[in-house]
């Protein structure tokens, strides 16, 4: 198979092309400017992704497309219009690659999408599942469901056949966000006020995510489908901070303040969400991929140990 991955060079996209390398499919990396490329992935120049892209060459004797390049969410929005930025790349580029894909004559197209398509928060024995009611909170999230419902709209009326993955949180070397912030706190051996949440959160490796990907391009029974991914476990915010802590050699420090308290103080600092996003619970329901055949590789430990070395896990087994 000759798949052409988008973000090939970021933080998933990395880990995504060695992954379908290793399976040994020709792998070639959509770039936005002349790049040095890892052994074994090809380099196709686009410039700027956008709903303006000209595909045509990147797309040229492609069997599969993986789009991962998307604008990020963003902790500190300065645009002005955050929904219209969003959109425009996280949708209408998307959208466009699509209908590309369709004049190019490829057959597939896996859609990197987010779990914020589903919403911010679960309640208890509630995971949320892919067939539920869209329910985006923030601009990425509507970009991205929007996306979704394009690419519905584009797969019903063509030959396309189109894969959606809604990641939940993704923890490996390069993560940002929380995560990041977590190490340095953990490294510096900081006091975390953190001791009293009683969650639970989904999390997925980098490399389990390579692997779902793969795992989808190769079985066509994932054609038409939106799926969901976790590692094997679910953890509160405690357990996962001890447990990163193990891995970074940095025994965690926890602090018993009341939930309340953490809630009031980040929306006096105006960082309510963030609080919303450590101490809330979000799990996700990834049945249906299992179903299929589909298990993470990877337990929830060696990721947070990969993490901490700042090394990728080794690949998967198996092609």
């Amino acid at each position: 198979m000759r798949v052409l991955v988008t973000g090939a060079t970021g933080f998933v996209g990395g880990p995504v092309c060695r992954r379908l390398a290793d399976s040994g499919w020709a792998v070639a990396g959509a770039i936005r400017r002349p790049a040095a490329m890892p052994p074994g992935i090809a380099a196709r120049v686009v410039g700027d992704i956008g709903p303006e892209t000209n595909w045509r060459e990147a797309l040229a004797g492609i069997d599969a497309v993986v789009h991962l390049a998307a604008r990020a969410h963003v902790m500190r929005d300065t645009e002005s219009d955050p929904l219209a930025v969003f959109r425009r790349i996280n949708r209408d580029a998307t959208l466009r690659l699509a209908e590309e894909c369709v004049r190019a004559g490829v057959p597939r197209l896996l859609f990197a999408s987010s779990i914020k398509v589903n919403g911010e928060a679960t309640p208890p024995g509630r995971p949320f599942r892919a067939e539920d009611a869209p329910r985006p909170v923030d601009a990425y999230g509507i970009a991205k469901a929007e996306a979704e419902e394009g690419l519905a709209r584009i797969a019903a009326a063509t030959s396309l056949g189109v894969t959606v993955i809604r990641p939940p949180l993704v923890h490996g070397p390069g993560a940002k966000g929380n995560l990041a912030a977590l190490m340095a706190a953990l490294r510096r051996r900081l006091p975390l006020p953190l001791g009293r949440i009683a969650n639970r959160r989904s999390l997925i490796g980098v490399g389990n995510l390579a692997e779902a990907v793969r795992f989808c391009l190769a079985d066509t029974r994932t054609v038409g489908a939106t799926y969901l991914v976790r590692d094997g476990e679910d953890v509160s915010t405690p357990e996962l901070i001890r447990r990163l802590g193990a891995a970074l050699d940095a025994p965690a420090r926890l602090l018993p303040v009341p939930v309340a308290a953490l809630r009031l103080a980040g929306t006096l600092a105006g960082k309510g969400a963030a609080v919303d996003r450590l101490a809330g619970s979000l799990v996700v329901d990834d049945a249906p991929l299992r179903a299929l055949g589909w298990s993470p590789p990877l337990g929830l430990d060696a990721g947070l140990a990969a993490m901490a070395a700042g090394i990728n896990p080794p690949p998967a087994g198996g092609a």
